[in-house]
């Protein structure tokens, strides 16, 4: 591994984005190495792989990452508001 690494902070901001969807943690997998603009897809397994973005602060991406799991088909749960 060359890239940056995802910390416990990066960790917490991603599930507080899939937690308003109620996605089950062990349905989310997240490679520790850091890519690009990050991304969001779906396995044929019905689970979710997000990568965290290199290229900003994860604060700044959760939008997008909240955009990125309604295009999978999500929604937002009981509780969920959306970002600003």
């Amino acid at each position: 591994m060359t890239g940056e690494i995802i910390g416990m902070e990066d960790m917490m901001a991603i599930y507080e984005v899939t937690d308003r969807f109620e996605i089950d943690r062990e349905t989310i997998s997240v490679p520790l190495e850091k890519a690009g603009d990050g991304s969001v897809t779906a396995n044929e397994d019905g689970s979710i792989e997000i990568v965290a973005p290199v290229s900003m602060p994860i604060r700044d991406w959760q939008p997008t990452l909240e955009d990125g799991i309604k295009g999978l088909g999500f929604s937002l749960g009981d509780d969920g508001e959306p970002w600003d």
